[in-house]
């Protein structure tokens, strides 16, 4: 394992990620505890120290299971991150509830590291509101020794990061962002690198390939990669991509089996960074990714929202599949076969609501509007 040294504390390079748990017959509320655990004890023997969970994954289960299964290793043998999960306006008015119910459900007694969650354009005014008291709050657990390292995560704009980092730049000691090779001028994850580079504030990775984008590519895109570096996986190109950017301690990975977490530990051995030619590689592929894909990770915080409880994100992956994969063939929509007519893309109601706390800014309403269209 590769480990990076971040103040007094030596960090595995690759974190686990608590969003994509393994879980039982698809269903994101009810985690495979013990596919969990096995997956948990095999990081922990190959070096994984750091485990990254939040208020919202899997619906709130996420910091049961991981507080669950961790009382298994010493305290000071991992890492543990949480979030305040302010995105959700209401939440903001429970600050110290929440942040008591997180330490009680994770079954510790202070978070080596906690981050102000999913800070964004739409949600940057009511984090900047100085009557949830949140800033203070937060600061004050850290003096208790509640929180020991402070940060904030990431999808806003560079004037919503300026502006967060404007009232908060004193107290934040790390920033996550989203940060792969489609996104570093996609969603100018190359400005917010320069940005909190030039601030001394060292960056954390989320969505290295992009909630599975980066996994699986065109036959042609495999072939000219898998030329290059005939013994790599492809995920592992998204992991070597970020090993070139020397500003990055941790890379958080959201693996949802054995085979995924295997594949990133045998990456993480070693550092094998991309050189000029490889570079210049996986910049033809995003670009050709980019042409009419939309920029959906699957978090699934627009499910929460929807009065209609349409499955978004496979919704927007199915409208992906047929604008890339397909060529924009919507004739033969197989992803929608088996889908009641109440969950359909013309179920959308264009409320809004999801596209609100949406945090790539996708334009869903007007999404859904044009694959119901499509698929008419």
């Amino acid at each position: 394992m590769i480990y990076n040294s971040f103040q007094n504390e030596k960090l595995s390079a690759l974190g686990m990620g608590c969003m994509r748990l393994p879980v039982m017959a698809d269903n994101p509320d009810q985690i495979d505890k013990e596919q969990t655990q096995k997956m948990l004890a095999f990081a922990m023997q190959n070096g994984v120290n750091y485990y990254d969970t939040a208020y919202v994954y899997h619906r709130g289960e996420s910091e049961n299971v991981m507080g669950e299964l961790l009382q298994d290793y010493p305290r000071d043998s991992f890492y543990l991150a949480d979030k305040f999960p302010g995105f959700s306006q209401q939440n903001l008015t429970h600050v110290k509830e929440i942040f008591e119910e997180q330490l009680q459900k994770c079954r510790v007694d202070y978070f080596d590291f906690y981050l102000v969650h999913s800070v964004s354009d739409g949600n940057i005014d009511a984090y900047l509101d100085p009557q949830y008291g949140l800033h203070e709050y937060l600061l004050e657990q850290k003096k208790n020794g509640r929180i020991r390292h402070l940060g904030f995560s990431t999808h806003g704009c560079m004037d919503t990061v300026k502006r967060f980092l404007a009232v908060w730049e004193d107290d934040i000691e790390f920033c996550q962002i989203q940060l792969n090779y489609l996104d570093w001028t996609y969603q100018h994850a190359d400005e917010k690198v320069k940005l909190l580079t030039e601030k001394n504030i060292p960056v954390w990775v989320m969505e290295p390939v992009r909630g599975g984008r980066l996994a699986k590519l065109t036959s042609s895109a495999e072939e000219k990669l898998k030329a290059l570096r005939p013994d790599e996986s492809i995920p592992a190109w998204a992991f070597r991509w970020l090993q070139s950017i020397p500003q990055v301690v941790v890379t958080l990975s959201g693996m949802s089996n054995m085979a995924q977490l295997q594949d990133n530990l045998k990456t993480f051995s070693a550092y094998k960074p991309l050189n000029a030619d490889e570079q210049k590689a996986v910049t033809g592929i995003a670009a050709d990714i980019m042409k009419n894909a939309v920029p959906c990770t699957g978090c699934r915080y627009c499910v929460t929202e929807c009065p209609q409880g349409l499955d978004i994100p496979a919704l927007l992956a199915a409208y992906n599949r047929a604008m890339v994969d397909g060529a924009g063939n919507f004739k033969t929509p197989g992803d929608l076969k088996d889908m009641p007519a109440d969950k359909l893309p013309s179920a959308c109601l264009a409320c809004g609501a999801c596209q609100a706390v949406c945090p790539q800014s996708i334009q869903i309403p007007a999404t859904l509007a044009d694959f119901a269209a499509r698929l008419n």
